[in-house]
């Protein structure tokens, strides 16, 4: 499973995922941070529109989007579905 944040420093919403996922992280999940004004390029290629915006691979495709401010437990529910 390949998790991506995609967020903004100015994006308020963002802020307020920011603790959900470091806690995921640090329960061991690994999800990558992606600050769609730092790498545009990236963030074009996942066809980001809005953030914030989680993105759930499996084997190069992905198989889920979260787009908009999600609580933790919808979160740790939501990656628990694919967790290996």
């Amino acid at each position: 499973m390949e998790v991506k944040f995609f967020n903004a420093a100015w994006c308020g919403p963002c802020k307020q995922m920011k603790p959900h996922i470091d806690k995921l992280v640090s329960e061991g999940y690994s999800i990558q941070e992606v600050d769609i004004d730092q790498n545009p390029s990236l963030a074009e290629l996942a066809e980001v529109r809005g953030v914030p915006t989680v993105s759930i691979s499996e084997n190069g495709v992905e198989v889920e989007r979260l787009v908009g401010y999600e609580d933790y437990d919808r979160l740790k529910a939501r990656l628990d579905i694919y967790k290996k």
